[in-house]
């Protein structure tokens, strides 16, 4: 009886520990995709013709940053793109990792490319964690090419990123995973004998929670399965109660296309116009919790800075297009952070909608005929010719008038004396209120405004 050869026991041995590895390795990571076909819900990146799987099947030296939220599968590209090109894997954590650990990693790689010629993937997580010395390093083995390099972040890399370093590598954004695709990676893990073989069940309403909890991040989705599986060792299904015991968090009741999501949205922006802060981020937390696109969110708050605010807090808009682009840019569950900041401000914001107001009374004038040619004074008078047909002439550069202002007809001839826009007394348009009152009186008289009104505030 033959006993197996020292290599042979070797091979063995690291093919036991393999098994053993994988057997005790979370859910998310047995079920990491083992080919750019198997990932889920970035075709933009990973489709015929992108630019990730041309790097893949031409096995070109790579520079990428991949910028995304938390679960979207930043490493388990790395993972993947290191298998199919045959390339060594070499993992860093930027949250730990130093600038010695950066350049052995460098030094390992050069050796291992000039002794066998293997070449080396080195994937640094979270790179916009490295200080700007730390990112230098990085810069010789990239520029020539010792390393094929993927750096993962959740930051814009234009602002975390060197400027050397992103100036040499392909940039890349991950979105968040829609619910097609999260229902597909649940389906996957409960059926797979990567996963769970199944040996359970997951019940439609379960999975709709669960899909809600994740937001996108599929890591987090497979993280709350698995914890749900773990309390039935025999098996069975998973339900909503099961699911809510195992993760120690409520199922939100509310269907984002269904008469929950219409009905949340109107109780939060009408706690908004009445100024009730409490009951405004209670519905912003329930939207969150229930996996409302916090893009959807930040839309409403933008709309509603003017229709129910205005001039009364002009400030009030800038603050909500600022939230619903950190909503674009950060994502959750940061993002909530910068919604919150925006919901308190418009809710305490004093109110007005003389904005709206004034738009629809001017648009209902529109589409009711009240509207007429541009006087001929106010015509465009720029191009050759425009002055033969008197375009332009008798207009008076309001510049060259006291305070700016000089009385002059503007408005087409069915419009004239037409008052669209009636501020209200209310924070910062009473002022707004006044210089309108000042203004229309002196369009209305024989001549500028008289001395003494300030510019607009």
């Amino acid at each position: 009886m033959s006993t197996p050869g020292t290599g042979q026991r070797a091979s063995l041995f690291d093919a036991a520990a393999e098994d053993a590895a994988r057997a005790v390795a979370p859910l998310a990571v047995r079920m990491r995709p083992r080919s750019l076909d198997e990932v889920l819900g970035q075709p933009h990146l990973t489709g015929p013709g992108s630019p990730l799987r041309t790097l893949a099947e031409r096995a070109a030296p790579m520079s990428v940053l991949l910028w995304g939220p938390p679960g979207t599968g930043k490493t388990t590209l790395a993972h993947v793109l290191s298998q199919v090109t045959g390339r060594r894997l070499v993992e860093i954590s930027a949250v730990s990792a130093g600038v010695g650990q950066v350049r052995a990693a460098i030094d390992a790689a050069r050796a291992e490319l000039g002794h066998g010629g293997t070449q080396t993937l080195l994937f640094v997580d979270e790179v916009h964690r490295f200080n700007k010395a730390q990112q230098d390093a990085l810069l010789p083995a990239v520029e020539n090419r010792w390393v094929s390099f993927i750096g993962a972040t959740t930051e814009n890399p234009s602002f975390s990123v060197v400027g050397p370093l992103l100036s040499r590598s392909l940039l890349l954004t991950l979105r968040p995973l829609g619910e097609a695709d999260m229902r597909e990676l649940i389906r996957r893990a409960v059926a797979d004998e990567r996963g769970l073989g199944g040996r359970v069940s997951l019940a439609e309403p379960a999975a709709g929670h669960l899909v809600r909890m994740a937001g996108g991040d599929a890591r987090r989705a497979l993280t709350c399965l698995e914890a749900a599986a773990l309390a039935l060792p025999g098996g069975g299904e998973i339900g909503v109660t099961a699911l809510e015991r195992a993760v120690d968090r409520a199922a939100v009741r509310y269907d984002r296309a269904g008469d929950q999501h219409y009905d949340v949205t109107s109780a939060f922006i009408k706690s908004i116009r009445g100024s009730d802060v409490d009951a405004a981020l209670h519905y912003l937390a329930l939207m969150i919790e229930a996996g409302e696109d916090p893009r959807f969110i930040g839309r409403r708050l933008v709309v509603h800075a003017s229709e129910d605010i205005g001039m009364a807090d002009p400030s009030a808009l800038a603050v909500a297009v600022a939230a619903a682009q950190a909503a674009e840019l950060v994502g959750l569950p940061e993002a909530r952070i910068n919604l919150a900041q925006a919901v308190i401000h418009l809710s305490l914001a004093p109110k007005s909608n003389a904005v709206i107001r004034a738009i629809s009374a001017a648009t209902e004038d529109v589409r009711s005929g009240r509207t007429g040619p541009v006087p001929v004074h106010l015509r465009d008078a720029s191009y050759p010719g425009a002055a033969r047909l008197g375009h332009g002439e008798g207009y008076l550069y309001p510049h060259d008038f006291p305070e700016g202002i000089v009385r002059q007809e503007y408005a087409p001839v069915p419009a004239r004396g037409r008052r669209y826009y009636e501020p209200s007394r209310h924070g910062a348009e009473a002022r707004w209120a006044d210089r309108a009152a000042r203004v229309r009186e002196a369009l209305g008289g024989d001549g500028p405004v008289p001395g003494g009104d300030g510019p607009a505030p």
